[in-house]
C-alpha cells in the first residue's frame, strides 16, 4: 500500500469502527505522521482525545504510550534514567516512554516549563539526551499532546517556542446529537468495545512508502506563493504580535503537500492551502494585547489574513503540464 490515499481511507474506516465523528482529527494526524509532525488536541473531559491517539496508534501498528502529565512529573519521567542495578554494580539506561512512536501526552500544560522543554529536543530532533548521552528514538515518531481549554488552575501555558514545535492544532468539539446517539447505540450495543478492537491495516513499511510519495506531490509556484502570501499575512497583521515562523511556512507546505495527496492528487490546489490555515497557523500566533483585550480568537484573525490575500487561479490553472503519454498497453 504505496498511495497515501489508500493508507488514510483504510486507517480512517478501520478507527470508525470505535470512534465516531472526528474525521479532521484522523486526516491531521495522519497528515501529521506523513510529514514527521505533531499535534495538540484541544477540548473539554470526555470527548475522546486520548483516545482518538489510541486507536490511530493501533490502526498503523505502532507502538504507543501514554504520559499523564501533571505539576510534579519530572523530565526524567519523560526521557528516561540510568538506575543502579546492585545485582550487576552498573548503571543501567532506564527508558522512560518518550520511547515509542506515538507519544500521548495528556494535559500537557499541567507540566512545568522544565518538563515541558524535555519534549522539544525529542519533538525537534528525533532524540533525547540523557545526562550527557544521546539517545534516538524509534521512527516515524509523532507526539500528540492534549489540553482543557476550562481549567486553568495549576497549569502552565506552552511557550512560543514549544507551541511552534505543533504543526498542528485541532479543537475536538462536543458532538452533535446524531453523532451522539450513534455512540449511545453503539456502546449499548457493545459495552466493552476499545482501542483494542482496532485492528492494524496498515504496516510502517506501508508509511514509509507513503511518506516518500508525498514528497514527490508537485506545487505549482503560483500556489507556492499563495502559501507565502498567506504567512505573510500573519506577520503584518495589525492584530498581531507576532506572525508564523519559517518553521511554520515548512510546516505548512509539507502538509499541504500531503493533503493533496490523501485525496488521490499529485499536486496542492488552493484549497489544500486554505484547509490547513487555522489548525497551521492559530496556536502560533501571539495576538496584540488589544485584540486579546476585545476577546478576538486566533482563528478569526487567521480567516481575516486568508480573506486579505487573492488565491491563485481555478484548479486547473495551478495543475502541473504533463507529458503526453505514449504507452499504449493497458
Amino acid at each position: 500500500m504505496t498511495d497515501p490515499a489508500e493508507l488514510y481511507q483504510a486507517v480512517a474506516e478501520e478507527t470508525s469502527r470505535v470512534l465516531v465523528g472526528n474525521d479532521d482529527a484522523v486526516e491531521l494526524l495522519t497528515i501529521a505522521l506523513l510529514t514527521d509532525g505533531h499535534v495538540i488536541l484541544e477540548g473539554v473531559p470526555g470527548v475522546a482525545k486520548t483516545t482518538i491517539a489510541r486507536l490511530f496508534a493501533s490502526a498503523i501498528d505502532l507502538e504507543y504510550n501514554r504520559i499523564q502529565m501533571m505539576p510534579d512529573v519530572l523530565p526524567a519521567d519523560v526521557t528516561g534514567t540510568h538506575v543502579y542495578r546492585e545485582s550487576t554494580g552498573e548503571f543501567q539506561l532506564q527508558r522512560g516512554p518518550i520511547f515509542a512512536n506515538v507519544v500521548m501526552v495528556d494535559e500537557i500544560n499541567r507540566a512545568t516549563p522544565k518538563t515541558q522543554s524535555a519534549l522539544l529536543e525529542a519533538m525537534q530532533e528525533g532524540q533525547v539526551t540523557i545526562e550527557g548521552d544521546t539517545h534516538q528514538l524509534p521512527t516515524p515518531f509523532i507526539v500528540v499532546a492534549t489540553q482543557n481549554p476550562i481549567e486553568m488552575e495549576g497549569t502552565f501555558e506552552l511557550p512560543k517556542a514549544q507551541r511552534d514545535r505543533f504543526q498542528f492544532k485541532l479543537d475536538i468539539d462536543i458532538p452533535d446529537r446524531d453523532d451522539e446517539r450513534t455512540i449511545l447505540d453503539r456502546f449499548e450495543r457493545d459495552p466493552d468495545l476499545t482501542a483494542e478492537d482496532v485492528e492494524s491495516v496498515v504496516s510502517v513499511e506501508d508509511l514509509y512508502e507513503a511518506t516518500d510519495a508525498v514528497r514527490d506531490v508537485h506545487v505549482a509556484e503560483s500556489v507556492r506563493e499563495y502559501l507565502l502570501d498567506v504567512v505573510a499575512g500573519t506577520r503584518s497583521n495589525p492584530q498581531i504580535a507576532y506572525g508564523a515562523s519559517p518553521r511554520a511556512t515548512l510546516a505548512f507546505l509539507h502538509a499541504s503537500k500531503a493533503r493533496a495527496a490523501i485525496r488521490g492528487r499529485d499536486y496542492v490546489i488552493p484549497d489544500d492551502v486554505k484547509a490547513l490555515a487555522r489548525p497551521t497557523l492559530v496556536h502560533r500566533l501571539v495576538l496584540e494585547a488589544d485584540t486579546e483585550l476585545a476577546d478576538v480568537s486566533p482563528e478569526h484573525v487567521v480567516d481575516d489574513v486568508l480573506d486579505g490575500v487573492e488565491p491563485p487561479g481555478s484548479e486547473t490553472e495551478v495543475e502541473p503540464a504533463r507529458p503526453a503519454s505514449t504507452d499504449t498497453t493497458d
